[in-house]
C-alpha cells in the first residue's frame, strides 16, 4: 500500500463492526474534473495519407522507407464540432467532430539513415453522448488518444500511406467542486533507498566448514 491515512498504516482505523464510515474525520470540498459521459472506440484505419514536416535530420535524402509511426501525446485536439440535441430531457446529443492526433513517423532515407518527421492524424467522430444542462461553468469535450502504425509505404514528397491502430476516448467533462467524506491527509512513506548488497550470500555462510 503506497499511500494510506495521515497515520501510519498499522494504526489506520478499520471498519468498526462492519461500518465503512469508521475513522471518518470530516467533510472536504475538493476540486476535480467530473466526467458526465464518455465512450471509447478502437479501430483499424487503412489508407491514411500522412505528410510529415520538420524532418530530422534535415539532410535526409528521399526516397524514404517507412519504419513505424505512433502518437506523441495522449491528448487529442477537438475541432469542427457540430452538436445536435436528440433528447433535451436527458441531454442526449449527437456530436460530430474531428479529433487530431499528433504523430511522429520514423523512416530511413536512401542512405539508410534513420530520420523522423511530425504530422497529425485526423480521426472523424459521429457519436451520441449525454451533455449536461447549461451552467456558469461550461462543460468541454476532451479526447484521449493513441495511434500506432507498423504498416505503410512511402508515396513521395514527404508523404506516406499508413495503416493505423487507433484508440479514441471522448469525454464530456467539467471542473467542479465536490463535497466528499475524508479520512484525513495521506500518509506518504519514506523512500526506500536502493542498496546493492555485495556481501549478500557470503555472510550467510557458516563461520567454520561443516
Amino acid at each position: 500500500m503506497p499511500f494510506s491515512n495521515n497515520v501510519r498504516p498499522e494504526r489506520m482505523p478499520g471498519p468498526l463492526n462492519g461500518n465503512p464510515a469508521a475513522g471518518l474525520c470530516e467533510k472536504v470540498c475538493i476540486q476535480v474534473t467530473k466526467v458526465f459521459d464518455a465512450c471509447i472506440k478502437q479501430e483499424t484505419m487503412t489508407g491514411q495519407v500522412v505528410t510529415v514536416t520538420d524532418v530530422s535530420p534535415t539532410t535526409a535524402v528521399a526516397p524514404y522507407t517507412f519504419v513505424s509511426a505512433r502518437s506523441t501525446t495522449s491528448q487529442g485536439t477537438v475541432s469542427n464540432v457540430v452538436l445536435t440535441t436528440l433528447d433535451p430531457n436527458t441531454g442526449s446529443t449527437r456530436i460530430q467532430m474531428d479529433v487530431g492526433i499528433p504523430i511522429q513517423v520514423m523512416f530511413t532515407d536512401s542512405n539508410n539513415v534513420t530520420a523522423v518527421g511530425s504530422s497529425t492524424l485526423t480521426v472523424p467522430r459521429d457519436i451520441v453522448l449525454n451533455i449536461p444542462q447549461a451552467s456558469v461553468i461550461p462543460y468541454r469535450i476532451e479526447a484521449v488518444v493513441n495511434a500506432v502504425s507498423t504498416v505503410g509505404t512511402y508515396v513521395g514528397d514527404n508523404t506516406f500511406n499508413l495503416t493505423f491502430c487507433v484508440t479514441v476516448i471522448v469525454k464530456i467533462v467539467t471542473d467542479v467542486e465536490l463535497l466528499v467524506p475524508s479520512y484525513g491527509y495521506c500518509y506518504i512513506p519514506p523512500c526506500q533507498e536502493f542498496q546493492q548488497e555485495v556481501c549478500e550470500g557470503f555472510f550467510d555462510l557458516p563461520l567454520f566448514p561443516q
